[in-house]
Formats: C-alpha cells, structure tokens, sequence
C-alpha cells in the first residue's frame, strides 16, 4: 500500500513543475521585443526548476503509481494548468471545444488509471 506521502507528493510537484514548463515554453509569447537566442536562454533557465520538480516527483512517484500512471497524470496536469494560463497571462479564451479535447484526454487518463482489461 503506498503512502500518502508517495500519492500525493508527485501531484502536487508536478503541478509546480508545469507552472514553471508553461511559462517556459509560452510565457515568451507576451515578450515578442526581445530576439530569440535570449528568449531560449531564460526558457532553459526556466525549465530547469521544472526539470527539478518533475524528475523527483516521477521517483517518488514510482512507489505509488505506474510509470503509465505517472504519464497519463502528468497529461492532465499539463492541459489543467495550461488551461489556468492561457486564460489569465495570455488573455485567452476558453471555448467549449477547449473543454471538450481536454475532457476526451482525460478520460483516456482514467482508463489507463483503470487498469487492465
């Protein structure tokens, strides 16, 4: 039986983490006046905090969950906190069909927590 710690741990690191790979990989495209090169740079720094979250988090992880498990987590965690920043730093909108795709991905998500057939 896992412990509380090795369940709910790797959630919320993974959380953080793809706070900090989110603004990595998009947070850039507020800031379309500084060049390329320097916008990679601060990504890698960025994502390097990411890098430290999620790599535990899959380690510890592993002691409640399946590698599959892990990944099927970590898809919905990632369209969850996308779906929070793209509407509140990019000002975007969040449409039904956002809904819906993101919906379909997660219930995929639950059949792999589901188990063999």
């Amino acid at each position: 039986m896992p412990t509380t710690v090795a369940a709910v741990a790797p959630i919320l690191m993974l959380i953080a983490s793809n706070v900090f790979m989110t603004f990595a990989w998009y947070g850039q495209l507020k800031v379309e006046h500084r060049p390329l090169w320097l916008i990679v740079l601060i990504s890698w720094g960025i994502a390097f905090f990411e890098y430290c979250l999620a790599v535990p988090a899959n380690r510890i992880g592993r002691h409640a969950y399946d590698p599959a498990s892990l990944k099927a987590l970590q898809e919905v965690i990632t369209l969850a906190v996308f779906a929070v920043f793209s509407v509140t730093w990019l000002g975007e909108r969040f449409t039904l069909n956002h809904a819906v795709g993101f919906i379909l991905i997660a219930a995929g998500a639950a059949v792999v927590f589901k188990g063999p057939f």
